[in-house]
């Protein structure tokens, strides 16, 4: 679960900004939205609004990019890249930093950019303002570019681990990479929080961007009959026509035309273990093909849809023969059935996109009205329709706006104080809140002036 999220001179966010999921104490409606851990209150969803280049889909990428720094995926140059562009050009400290809970445990981790260097790197486990908190691991760069790095109490005072630091610092420190995914690898036990942390990185947070893939599905309907069960109940409510999602196997030389290197829907490289190893690829005009590796034989596993027409005639179709709207909804399949049943974090970018408002409407109000959720769904969109306090709790709306600077600056609804009764989406779309866009008369624009003929 996400508690709260900070962003600093990357993308559109100039300033430090802050995104969190804590419940306003004097919100009471609608009931249900909170998950209590240990006392600790969490909000279970979050939209967040705002007009085109506001910055919306930069939080979402900003929350992806601090994952993949922790997995190792992607190095620190990637995010001197992104740096926000309307400020200073040189010697600019760029902060990610996140709070987070994983196994009732709650985690704060941050990591300091200067000029695409690493200068501080922490993790702790948070006290949540209540109790101090303990530090994990930590990691400094002196001005003398010196690398300090300390330890938990434990580990520090242990004459083995001051072996495995030495080796860190001495082999494996990269002023581009972070330390967090080589400590978290490493048999240590005065490093099992670490790991756990590693893990909600790992298994627990999904970033979906608006371009949707179906790597991983029909894998996960082979392997999960629950799952599988949970998608037959799904798509009949979805009323696409179609009636059943089947994988079709193939052996490893029936494919011929694999185009791009093997990755992994999770993490972005091979996934393995004893019994098998499984490899994404796409084929065929970006149709997803995911291999198994077993035992006995290397299977191809793709996904086809069942539509069935009027005279009940059912014909199978690849992915890439159906709409962009009928892909996104079975992208969320994995993600409901998630959501539903473990504490994950789904982020999701213009989740309404190519989806019937109607459909979007019924599928958010559903996951904010059912009290037996366990994961946590936080989405943009453009969807005034959605704006319903029966929906939301007003702490769970945020508007995204551009200042003068050309920074981005994150609110929540719940800073205006509205009574339970207003309409929100009318006072939205009247700019009360701000967030919307400003647009110049299209009326007064005479733009027969262009007319070439």
């Amino acid at each position: 679960m996400i508690i709260r999220f900070v962003v600093q001179n990357i993308y559109s966010f100039g300033d430090a900004t802050e995104f969190n999921m804590l419940p306003r104490p004097k919100i009471r409606t609608p009931e249900g939205h909170k998950y209590s851990v240990n006392g600790f209150d969490l909000l279970k969803l979050s939209a967040m609004y705002g007009p085109n280049a506001a910055g919306k889909s930069n939080f979402i990428k900003a929350v992806g990019l601090i994952q993949k720094l922790v997995l190792g995926e992607i190095s620190s140059t990637v995010v001197q890249e992104a740096q926000f562009k309307f400020g200073p050009s040189e010697n600019v400290r760029q902060v990610l930093a996140i709070e987070f809970l994983q196994d009732n445990q709650p985690f704060y981790y941050a990591v300091e950019l200067v000029d695409g260097h690493i200068q501080t790197e922490e993790l702790y486990l948070s006290g949540l303002g209540k109790t101090p908190d303990i530090l994990l691991f930590e990691r400094k760069t002196l001005s003398d570019n010196q690398e300090v790095l300390t330890f938990s109490k434990e580990f520090e005072q242990d004459e083995k681990s001051q072996l495995l630091k030495t080796i860190l610092s001495e082999e494996f420190l990269d002023p581009t990479y972070t330390m967090f995914e080589w400590v978290a690898h490493r048999d240590n036990p005065h490093l099992k929080a670490v790991k756990t942390a590693y893990n909600w990185f790992l298994h627990a947070l999904r970033v979906i961007g608006p371009a949707s893939n179906q790597h991983a599905l029909a894998q996960k309907l082979d392997n999960d009959p629950h799952f599988k069960k949970f998608v037959g109940v799904m798509l009949p409510c979805f009323n696409l026509g179609i009636s059943n999602l089947e994988f079709v196997s193939k052996t490893e030389n029936d494919v011929s035309d694999i185009s791009e290197t093997p990755f992994s829907a999770e993490t972005g490289a091979s996934t393995s273990n004893s019994k098998r190893t499984t490899h994404h690829y796409n084929i065929k005009e970006n149709q997803p093909l995911a291999f198994v590796k077993e035992p006995a034989l290397p299977l191809g596993k793709k996904l086809q849809v069942s539509p069935i027409n009027q005279n009940g005639k059912q014909v199978n179709f690849n992915l890439n023969s159906i709409s962009d709207g009928t892909i996104r909804l079975l992208d969320y399949l994995s993600a409901f059935y998630d959501l539903i049943n473990q504490p994950k974090v789904y982020l999701i970018d213009e989740f309404d996109r190519s989806i019937h408002p109607s459909l979007a409407k019924e599928l958010i109000k559903k996951f904010a009205t059912d009290m037996q959720t366990k994961g946590q769904l936080i989405f943009t969109t453009h969807a005034s329709d959605l704006l319903d306090q029966s929906i939301f709790r007003q702490d769970e709306v945020w508007l995204a706006e551009k200042k003068i600077n050309g920074a981005t600056e994150l609110y929540a609804l719940s800073d205006f104080k509205e009574h339970n009764t207003i309409d929100i989406r009318k006072g939205y779309l009247n700019g009360r809140y701000g967030a919307v866009p400003f647009l110049s008369d299209l009326q007064d624009l005479n733009w027969h002036l262009y007319d070439l003929d």
